[in-house]
């Protein structure tokens, strides 16, 4: 209800002039023609990937299986709908109202995308749950939602990536025009990439690690003899969407204020909600107290993530200075340093993680490790609304310099979108980590699992070859998968540039101004090209996992599994932090230092972010969940690989 109340909020703001609607709608044509085109091809995966686990594992996985990915589509779309209307609506108050009535509408857009997702996971689980009081089934509801979400990511990231850089590069390097000039034929793909990725992504992306932290626990809670283990998680999560509606209710900006400030201030207000309301509801229940000082030991672990992010990604952090200064050398060095320091940033992500979940472990075993991640995801509400909060800035600046709209509506929706940076950055460090903990619980449960339908504990030895050749194998997928994901936006911008550089060839007039774009020809290589390119990363990820079960068995599959929950954690936190300091070193030169907009420096700042497009906004997110597919598929077909397995256990 909450979600449908902001979101009658935004609809009923004035989209502004003529000229600004044409190219809303331009925006929001083709991010509709994108999800309708992926959803074809999902559609018929979906179909085929129930009837195979209906054939295999039950009617109830196969069902759960669809109906999980329905929820997250659901969610993904309905936050790309208010994006596309918002966007356009900040960028009109901007010009009637100055910062202090833009920035509400861009947040409280993204928080209905925040609402919706929460929202609609917690109902699909909870219904299930219901339904069949089998924590087990709703691992179906999971994996669906997981596999989608391996759509979203890797094709709108593909997407989004490959319109951002072939804009950049072209448009500001070879021709110096600025970055959301209506004469570059990609700037309305770039603008419609930023909602199919970072919106309808996102969106799915933390709706799968919600769901899957919040079932983990459930079956790990289930392996023990105290009944209430299995409903703690569901009544944290609900805490947890009180908490956010607090948190978003208090975010707010006055006339030259902060946005940064009052988005920080929100998530603070929503944690402490969350603890106290957390602490309230174990208190009345008569839950064990230790089960709560695991809630909040990963409500503090993802705190810490989320700060290490913010300082290593902040424009006004010295790690983005650094890096920006680094750029007057050239490229090069600009890339160097941003790669260190997204290195050195990796070592606080996993002291909090691996401090975090030996405390959780020590208070209450595995089951304690779920309830850790739950406690980190069930703020997830007011955190995706700072992650849908920034594409609504972003592009509410390109519409505002397309509509031509005045340098000081521009400066106003930069300040909205340099805030929307750096809250994107501690968001996908938020969401890596939630995957990471989220992980964690996925290989215990998977480890009960096999001990229920062995009736024995199986120990999975390090220095059993079988366990120690699937920790390799399992090591090299995330690295596979990145590779083959940077490489299919790498092969997409490679089109895309030459379109564009065919266009200013010969389209009459188009570098004066007077000549018009052809910007479908552009969306339409993003969408075909993200959707080539996709198949083979789904292919993959998923036959991986099921080859080393059916080959080598459950005991090299935990080894799989726990070499690739270590190295795409690795890599995800590596490519999210370095990601987000190139672009905002980029940012820190335009706005005036080492030479400003169209100096040397700035070229070269440019080139890095170019890199780090594609890190922090497809190959980086996108591991989370594929760690996360692959866990749950190791689970599902648990007794399958018991059965059938080549090696045997």
């Amino acid at each position: 209800m909450i979600g449908l109340f902001l979101f009658k909020y935004v609809n009923d703001k004035d989209a502004g002039t003529d000229r600004m609607k044409q190219i809303a709608g331009l925006i929001q044509e083709g991010s509709r023609s994108f999800l309708k085109t992926e959803y074809k091809y999902l559609g018929v995966f979906v179909v085929v990937m129930g009837v195979i686990l209906s054939a295999a594992l039950g009617l109830k996985i196969g069902v759960t299986f669809v109906f999980g990915t329905i929820l997250s589509g659901l969610a993904g779309i309905i936050g790309m709908e208010v994006a596309v209307k918002a966007n356009v609506r900040t960028a009109n108050a901007a010009k009637k109202g100055g910062l202090s009535e833009a920035f509400p509408i861009a947040f409280r857009g993204g928080a209905v995308m925040g609402f919706m997702v929460v929202g609609l996971a917690l109902l699909g689980v909870s219904l299930i749950y219901w339904l069949t009081k089998d924590p087990e089934i709703v691992l179906g509801m999971s994996i669906g939602a997981s596999t989608l979400t391996l759509f979203m990511k890797a094709g709108g990231g593909i997407y989004t990536k490959t319109a951002d850089i072939a804009a950049d590069l072209v448009g500001k390097v070879e021709l110096s025009i600025p970055e959301d000039d209506p004469r570059n034929p990609a700037v309305i793909a770039d603008n419609v990439g930023d909602n199919v990725g970072d919106c309808a992504g996102s969106g799915a992306d933390l709706f799968d690690s919600y769901v899957a932290a919040i079932m983990a626990a459930m079956i790990l809670g289930g392996t023990l003899p105290i009944q209430y283990l299995e409903v703690v998680p569901l009544v944290y999560a609900g805490l947890g969407i009180l908490a956010s509606i607090l948190g978003v209710a208090i975010v707010r900006v006055e006339k030259g204020g902060d946005p940064g400030k009052a988005l920080n201030m929100g998530t603070y207000v929503t944690t402490i909600a969350f603890a106290v309301l957390t602490y309230g509801a174990t208190v009345m229940l008569g839950y064990d107290m230790k089960i709560w000082y695991c809630n909040i030991v990963g409500l503090a672990a993802g705190t810490v993530i989320g700060m290490t992010s913010d300082y290593y990604t902040s424009i006004n952090k010295p790690p983005a200075k650094k890096t920006a200064e680094a750029s007057q050398t050239g490229a090069a060095i600009s890339i160097l340093t941003g790669f260190s320091y997204g290195l050195i940033s990796c070592f606080p992500a996993f002291l909090g993680i691996g401090i975090g979940s030996a405390i959780a472990y020590s208070f209450y075993g595995v089951y304690g490790v779920g309830i850790a991640a739950v406690g980190m995801l069930s703020i997830a509400g007011i955190i995706i609304a700072g992650d849908a909060y920034g594409p609504i800035g972003d592009n509410s600046k390109g519409i505002a310099e397309m509509s031509e709209l005045g340098e000081e509506v521009v400066d106003i929706t930069d300040e909205i979108d340099a805030a929307g940076n750096t809250t994107k950055a501690i968001t996908k460090g938020f969401a890596i980590g939630a995957a990471g903990l989220t992980a964690l619980a996925l290989l215990a449960s998977y480890q009960e699992i096999v001990k229920r339908l062995v009736g024995t504990t199986v120990v999975f030895d390090l220095m059993d070859p079988l366990v120690m050749m699937g920790v390799f194998i399992g090591m090299s997928v995330p690295v596979i998968f990145s590779a083959m994901i940077i490489l299919g936006v790498s092969k997409n911008a490679y089109r895309m540039i030459e379109e564009i550089r065919r266009q200013f060839r010969e389209i009459p007039g188009l570098m004066e101004g007077t000549g018009t774009p052809e910007y479908s020809k552009c969306i339409n290589i993003a969408t075909k090209g993200a959707l080539t390119e996709l198949l083979p990363l789904i292919v993959f990820s998923i036959m991986a996992t099921l080859i080393v079960g059916f080959v080598a068995g459950i005991k090299a599959l935990a080894g799989y599994l726990s070499g690739a929950i270590f190295s795409g954690f690795f890599l995800a936190i590596l490519m999210a932090n370095a990601g987000g300091l190139w672009d905002n070193a980029k940012k820190y030169v335009e706005s005036g230092y080492f030479g400003g907009k169209g100096s040397e420096a700035h070229k070269a700042a440019v080139i890095g972010d170019t890199v780090g497009d594609p890190f922090k906004d497809t190959a980086g997110p996108s591991l989370n969940t594929l760690v996360t597919v692959i866990s749950q598929i190791a689970s599902l077909f648990a007794p399958l690989f018991i059965a059938y397995a080549l090696l045997g256990l």
